[in-house]
């Protein structure tokens, strides 16, 4: 079976005669991955230590541990944080925020927009979070 495209599964959706037949043609491309195993899997592709993370990411070792053990959901800014912390690409964090059911990074907000850009230029989240505070912006921590 090929994979299909989110606007393929978006047309097919609205044009569905009930949610039932929708469903059943598309048992296969609905995303069981969860956040956590998500974020451990992008954790795995880095050489980055728990206790690094930690400290990258601005929050606390007994947080990050419930968070990838599955207890605690991030809010928005702080799965934000993690992705700043494990130097993730925009794109990556796009998606982790997509499935997480978060607004995306905005370029049309000033905040999302120097957000966005610390990721992509690998800024520490301290130097994003200071901007941020020049700005007016309420900092992710």
């Amino acid at each position: 079976m090929r994979e299909r495209s989110t606007d393929d599964l978006g047309q097919e959706l609205m044009g569905a005669p009930n949610i039932d037949a929708y469903i059943h043609n598309n048992e296969a491309f609905f995303s069981e991955q969860s956040i956590t195993e998500s974020l451990a899997e992008l954790y795995e592709r880095k050489a980055v230590s728990k206790a690094a993370l930690a400290r990258k990411s601005g929050m606390s070792e007994v947080y990050l541990h419930q968070v990838f053990s599955g207890r605690r959901n991030p809010s928005r800014d702080r799965l934000l944080c993690l992705c700043i912390g494990l130097e993730a690409t925009l794109e990556e964090t796009q998606c982790l925020l997509k499935q997480s059911a978060y607004a995306q990074l905005y370029p049309k907000s000033k905040r999302d927009a120097i957000i966005t850009y610390g990721i992509l230029h690998h800024m520490e989240l301290h130097a994003i979070n200071d901007k941020l505070f020049a700005e007016n912006e309420k900092t992710l921590f």
